[in-house]
């Protein structure tokens, strides 16, 4: 059985049960979807199944006492029809009067009589308690088909949240890669000062060559001054040359 066909049939039940207002719920029952109702929705239909459930507790109660009316019944009609032996002996040996037992079969056929609109009202009770249950099912199911399209619908919520947030991280990311390109400008700054610096390293370096070249005519004339000094002063005498010089003896004449 479909969700419409069981909801249908619970609107059915309702309006039978529930008399006018039992007809609008019907109405909104019937065309109940889990899909488009709103809170509001929700809250009627819960008001119903409580109602509804309120209705079926009762119902239980009546069908209860309804049964146990039922078996008490069955279970007198059963003993005195078992006592009707033990008063016929009674009755044949002059131990009980016509009139009462006349009064004890007046009540067995009553009670026997009775026992058919017991068995009735009691299929009555059966039937209507039977009939609430299945209003009650079908509510507690549309409840659930709610609650399952409304988890459903925040479970979509919460991922496009987290979409959301997502793009602004993304976004914030973005910003911050932005200043940092803004900064490459000044890296470009600093560069360009890097080559000024190394510009006038170079033209020191020139200024240091150009002036060495001049430096060099100097150095060379204080190179051949150094070597006509040495020229001109007599070596110094060893102490082993000395040594030598003083032990030769004069070459003979």
């Amino acid at each position: 059985m479909s969700n419409s066909n069981g909801w249908g049939l619970t609107a059915r039940l309702i309006s039978k049960h529930f008399g006018a207002l039992g007809d609008r719920f019907a109405e909104a029952i019937a065309s109940f979807d889990p899909e488009t109702a709103t809170e509001a929705d929700r809250d009627r239909l819960a008001d119903t199944l409580r109602n509804a459930a309120q209705k079926l507790a009762s119902a239980r109660s009546a069908f209860n006492k309804e049964r146990d009316d039922v078996i008490k019944l069955r279970e007198l009609i059963a003993t005195d029809e078992k006592a009707t032996e033990t008063l016929a002996e009674r009755l044949a040996a002059g131990q009980i009067s016509e009139a009462t037992i006349n009064l004890f079969c007046d009540e067995l056929e009553a009670n026997k009589a009775r026992l058919p609109q017991e068995l009735r009202e009691e299929a009555d009770a059966q039937e209507y308690m039977s009939e609430l249950q299945k209003i009650v099912d079908a509510l507690s199911q549309q409840l659930a088909d709610f609650d399952a399209a409304a988890k459903k619908a925040m479970q979509a919520l919460a991922t496009a949240k987290a979409q959301r947030e997502l793009q602004e991280v993304r976004a914030e990311r973005q910003s911050e890669l932005a200043g940092l390109s803004g900064m490459r400008g000044n890296t470009s700054a600093l560069n360009a000062l890097t080559r000024r610096a190394q510009q006038i390293s170079n033209e020191a370096e020139g200024m240091k060559i150009v002036s060495d070249i001049g430096q060099r005519p100097y150095d060379q004339a204080a190179e051949i001054d150094a070597i006509r000094k040495s020229v001109s002063q007599p070596a110094s005498e060893s102490a082993l040359e000395r040594l030598k010089r003083l032990s030769s003896k004069p070459a003979a004449a």
